[in-house]
C-alpha cells in the first residue's frame, strides 16, 4: 500500500547516506506556519496511522517530516537519518562499534524500518531501511537537504566510528558525502553535548536570517565561511536547530 504521490522505493540511497530528516515539535502547526514561510514547504499527508505528522513538500517533492513530541521532556530537535538495507544489522553493527541504541529497529507500515541510535560520544541520529517512501524527492537544492555536520569532541573516535560503519559512503569509488565533521567547540561553547546538525539548502545566507527573525526564530551562529559554502546557526521559533547554507558557487 503506497501514498498517492510517494517515491519509487527503488530510488533508495545506498546505506550511509543521509536520506531523511524529521523535527520532533510541540507545536506542528506552528512548524508549518514557519517552515512553509521560511522555505516555501507545503505539507500534505504523512505515514498514516503509522506514525504522527506530515511530510513537507517543496516542488511537490518529499523533503522533511514534522512530528509531535509525545513526552515534553524530549528536546525539540531536527534528526537525519541514514539510508540501509537492513536496519536491524546496522543497529547491532552501531552497538558493536561502541554506539546504543534508543529505539530498536520499528516497521513504519509499508513505508519502511525505523531506528535511533546514538554513536559513541551520544550523537543521535536515525536509520532508516526503505519500503515505498526512500527518503528524500528533493535534496542539495534551496529549501531542501543539503548537508549534516556532526560536531564531535573526540575526532579519532568518531573517525572511526563512522568510517567503518559508512565507508562506501564515506569513501567509495562513488562516494559523494552529505556529511561530515567538526569540533563542538568551532562553533558551538564547549559545554555543548556532541550532535548532528541539519544543514538545509537558501539562496542567500545573509539574506534569509531576516525571515528567520521575522518568523520568531532567532540566530545562534552568524554567517561563517566553511569548504562546502557559507553557512548560519539558527533555531526554528519552537527551539529547534538547524542551519542554512549558500553552498559554494551558488
Amino acid at each position: 500500500m503506497a501514498v498517492s504521490g510517494a517515491p519509487d522505493a527503488t530510488q533508495a540511497c545506498p546505506e550511509g547516506v543521509p536520506c531523511w530528516v524529521d523535527a520532533q515539535l510541540p507545536d506542528v502547526e506552528a512548524g508549518r506556519r514557519f517552515y512553509g514561510e521560511l522555505f516555501g514547504w507545503t505539507f500534505g499527508e504523512g505515514f498514516g496511522p503509522y506514525a504522527e505528522g506530515v511530510w513537507a513538500r517543496h516542488h511537490g517533492e518529499p523533503v522533511a517530516a514534522l512530528a509531535p513530541k509525545r513526552d515534553g521532556r524530549m528536546p525539540t530537535v531536527w534528526t537525519v537519518s541514514f539510508a540501509t538495507p537492513d536496519a536491524a544489522a546496522l543497529a547491532a553493527r552501531v552497538q558493536v562499534a561502541g554506539g546504543q541504541v534508543i529505539t530498536a529497529p520499528t516497521q513504519v507500515g509499508p513505508y519502511g524500518t525505523a531506528a535511533l541510535v546514538t554513536d559513541p560520544e551520544g550523537a543521535v541520529f536515525g536509520l532508516w531501511q526503505a519500503g515505498t517512501h526512500p527518503g528524500f524527492g528533493e535534496r542539495r537544492e534551496p529549501g531542501s537537504f543539503c548537508w549534516a555536520e556532526l560536531y564531535a569532541r573526540d575526532p579519532g573516535t568518531v573517525d572511526r566510528f563512522y568510517g567503518a560503519l559508512f565507508h562506501e559512503a564515506l569513501f567509495g569509488p562513488d562516494a559523494s558525502p552529505d556529511f561530515g565533521r567538526a569540533p563542538v567547540s568551532g562553533v558551538f561553547p564547549a559545554v555543548m553535548p556532541p550532535h548532528f546538525l541539519v544543514h538545509f539548502g537558501v539562496e542567500d545566507v545573509d539574506a534569509v536570517l531576516g525571515t528567520v527573525n521575522g518568523l520568531g526564530g532567532r540566530v545562534q551562529a552568524p554567517p561563517f565561511d566553511t569548504s562546502y559554502g557559507r553557512a548560519a546557526v539558527v533555531a526554528d521559533n519552537q527551539g529547534a536547530s538547524f542551519a542554512v547554507l549558500q553552498v559554494r558557487g551558488r
